[in-house]
């Protein structure tokens, strides 16, 4: 990018390289890991960036280096005319990957639309390939359009679809297989997720956590030997593994074998709010100075003064926690909205 500075970097070394950009706080999902409560603060309308506003935000951290920019929520199809934005960040030279992270409920509709505004990749929660599953994890009958979504992403012809799945113990840790199959016969490749016990998992118990070793564990059982790829990670949040056939998977093991060292992403909110990582508990105001009418140099000083006194390793500090319960209580989401996965980008 024109006019680039200096590339950032944390306390710890790590650069800025990716950011994760909420749109919106709101789902059409109680997903029971993620937003398992009756009732939710949201963030004012008024509050949340324009689409303008968030293009300018992304100028300011092409300036520092960041070339990944990955579109979420709470859901983020639920904000009116996103592929608008898309379209409105696509045309940045600088960005490397534009991706999206979908529960798939709308995407059916709006799949053809978002490749032809410039999206790059998109990812799609898939827990479960049972509806009355769905309904128990999600509180929702919708399991066919969740279906319904992913096949319009093939036939749209996204080239890199993910597909994740959050494993929770007695729920749907038997169909760790089923599932993998089911991406496969897609090209799909497949994330399997840790339980976390950030932000709205009030209901998190270590018990309820199915481990990477036990995943890997329960898929050589039913495919044979499990490999390794060959390579550096680098700051992927994924390691990823390949099946006899060469079937590529991946498993994110934030709970029992964190990656902070190399992580590079941060997150803003939909209303401007900077973190640096999903366990913060403060961040940076960046839509004041958006609404004030700071330029982009001005907002990219705003942020790497914001990195450069990183010094989150949030999981890792977690794993060291010895009687581990849920992050925090509802009673304190209440009172700090901001502290909710989905209002993050989780």
């Amino acid at each position: 990018m024109a006019g680039s500075l200096e590339r950032v970097r944390d306390h710890f070394g790590r650069p800025l390289d990716a950011v994760r950009l909420s749109v919106l706080d709101r789902c059409n999902l109680r997903c029971s890991y993620c937003m398992p409560e009756e009732s939710y603060v949201w963030l004012p309308r008024e509050d949340l960036l324009r689409f303008e506003e968030i293009t300018r935000l992304v100028d300011a951290f092409g300036l520092l280096g960041v070339g990944r920019v990955r579109i979420t929520g709470g859901e983020p199809l639920l904000r009116r005319d996103l592929p608008a934005l898309v379209r409105m960040l696509a045309g940045r030279p600088f960005l490397r990957d534009l991706a999206l992270t979908t529960n798939g409920l709308l995407l059916a509709d709006q799949a053809s639309a978002l490749l032809a505004a410039g999206l790059h990749r998109v990812t799609v929660s898939l827990d479960t390939l049972r509806p009355d599953v769905f309904r128990q994890l999600t509180g929702s009958a919708a399991h066919a359009d969740v279906i319904a979504g992913i096949d319009a992403a093939v036939r749209a012809g996204f080239a890199a679809l993910k597909l994740d799945a959050v494993v929770l113990r007695g729920r749907n840790d038997d169909e760790l297989a089923a599932l993998l199959a089911f991406a496969r016969d897609r090209g799909a490749e497949l994330r399997f997720i840790e339980y976390m016990d950030v932000g709205g998992a009030t209901g998190w118990s270590a018990a309820d956590v199915v481990s990477s070793q036990e995943i890997l564990a329960s898929l050589a059982r039913a495919f044979g030997p499990i490999e390794p790829v060959a390579g550096d990670r680098g700051s992927s949040t994924a390691a990823r593994f390949t099946l006899p056939d060469g079937t590529a998977f991946g498993v994110i093991a934030s709970t029992t074998e964190p990656f902070c060292g190399s992580c590079d992403r941060a997150r803003l909110t939909a209303d401007g709010m900077f973190y640096m990582c999903l366990y913060a508990r403060t961040g940076a105001d960046l839509r004041r100075f958006v609404r004030e009418g700071a330029s982009t140099e001005v907002l990219a000083a705003a942020i790497a003064t914001a990195w450069r006194g990183r010094t989150d390793r949030g999981a890792e500090d977690r794993l060291a926690v010895l009687d581990r319960g849920p992050l925090l209580p509802a009673s304190a989401l209440r009172r700090i909205p901001h502290l909710e996965m989905h209002k993050r980008g989780g």
